[in-house]
């Protein structure tokens, strides 16, 4: 049995550094498709309104891990190969996508009424009424629920380390392998992830008090 050191903690703490860089990666490619589809959402054709909504309700409906599966696992049967980095955010993406987009469709929808009938007022089109008058609006209102699934990117990142990817679950599990010591191991890994989510939680509560004080 080989004991827990400091090179193990090092470890585990590039694991964390490649769970953020997972995490940023998924927000940032999956924060794109995500206003894509609530643009969709919220389009005036009625077959755009559609596709996107069964895109949402069909990756809504299906756990994240047959996600990263079909990623991994199925995509290499029609010979993509794809490296377990490139799966498991390609698979964050598109579950981060779905309820980014539900979350931001919520918040375009929230802005009154009239604010459209001001930009039309205006003579604005529907595009630059999106751009200069619902959309900034509608950002301060998803700002906390958005920084709250943040917190979810984090945590649900831990999946990826079903394919192998050596983020800070899998790494734990790598160390508890060889010094057998799991409630000491995931005791630190457990710590991490809530210093990891922590702030984040914070950040989201006092934002969405800011939020409703200014609404006040």
């Amino acid at each position: 049995m080989t004991t827990l050191s400091w090179p193990h903690l090092a470890s585990l703490l590039q694991g964390a550094l490649w769970t953020i860089a997972l995490s940023l990666l998924a927000f940032l490619f999956g924060g794109i498709a995500g206003m894509a589809v609530a643009l969709m959402r919220t389009a005036r054709a009625r077959w755009v309104r559609q596709l996107s909504g069964l895109y949402v309700q069909i990756i809504q409906g299906t756990p994240l891990l047959i996600v990263i599966f079909l990623a991994y696992f199925g995509l290499s049967v029609m010979g993509f190969n794809l490296p377990a980095i490139v799966a498991a955010s390609l698979s964050i993406t598109v579950y981060a996508a779905a309820y980014l987009g539900e979350i931001w469709r919520g918040c375009i929808e929230a802005v009154p009424r009239t604010q459209w009938e001001a930009a039309d007022t205006l003579g604005f089109s529907r595009a630059q009424s999106l751009a200069l008058v619902i959309i900034p609006q509608a950002m301060r209102i998803a700002t906390p629920p958005t920084v709250g699934f943040m917190v979810q990117i984090v945590k649900n990142t831990s999946i990826a380390s079903i394919v192998g990817f050596a983020e800070l679950t899998y790494t734990g599990k790598v160390i508890n392998n060889s010094t057998f010591q799991p409630f000491v191991v995931y005791v630190i890994v457990a710590a991490i992830y809530f210093c990891m989510c922590y702030p984040l939680s914070r950040w989201s509560r006092a934002l969405e008090r800011k939020l409703n004080v200014a609404h006040r």
